[in-house]
């Protein structure tokens, strides 16, 4: 229950602020890189911290070595989580996330039978799961179409920095004029 609170409080906290003026988080996607950056911190911490126990006894039989497997993915989230954070690496963390969450999904369901709690049941867990993964695919598509659109010179990145020059105008002052404002 944590992450998805992490995940929806931060997304809409972006949000507001985006709303109050910062232009670069008024994005819903980039909004929720904000927001999967601190749940994939939060729960990637889960793995050393406070929660590894429950999620070694997560982990299937069937698979081998549980602890490394909980260390491994831990450090995937953590890394993942802070590549959000930077345009150029949002894409393959997001790629990244999306892995993760459908390969960890059988330690959901294996968890599950052991429920102690209503949201631990399986049909909580899977909801909340299609929620992640529905975040990490909007993060992914979002930063693949804006960079091949970019590549393609059909638009800047949303989010991109905007140069001072206006197409067609020059930058160069004029005598007499401040920076930025010559003539078309």
């Amino acid at each position: 229950m944590e992450p998805l609170v992490a995940l929806v409080g931060t997304t809409c906290l972006a949000l507001i602020i985006g709303a109050c003026g910062v232009h670069r988080l008024r994005r819903l996607p980039t909004a929720l890189r904000g927001g999967l950056a601190v749940m994939f911190l939060l729960t990637g911490g889960a793995h050393f911290i406070g929660m590894r126990d429950e999620l070694v006894a997560m982990v299937p039989p069937a698979l081998p070595a549980p602890g490394l497997l909980v260390t491994v993915t831990g450090i995937a989230e953590i890394v993942a989580a802070l590549a959000l954070l930077r345009r150029s690496t949002a894409a393959p963390a997001a790629g990244l996330l999306t892995f993760l969450l459908i390969a960890m999904f059988p330690a959901n369901v294996y968890a599950a039978d052991t429920a102690e709690t209503w949201w631990d049941e399986l049909i909580p867990r899977t909801l909340t799961q299609l929620v992640f993964l529905a975040a990490t695919t909007t993060v992914l598509v979002d930063r693949v179409r804006t960079e091949l659109s970019g590549r393609q010179g059909l638009r800047p990145p949303p989010d991109a920095p905007r140069s001072p020059a206006t197409p067609g105008r020059s930058s160069a002052a004029e005598p007499g004029r401040p920076p930025g404002t010559g003539r078309v």
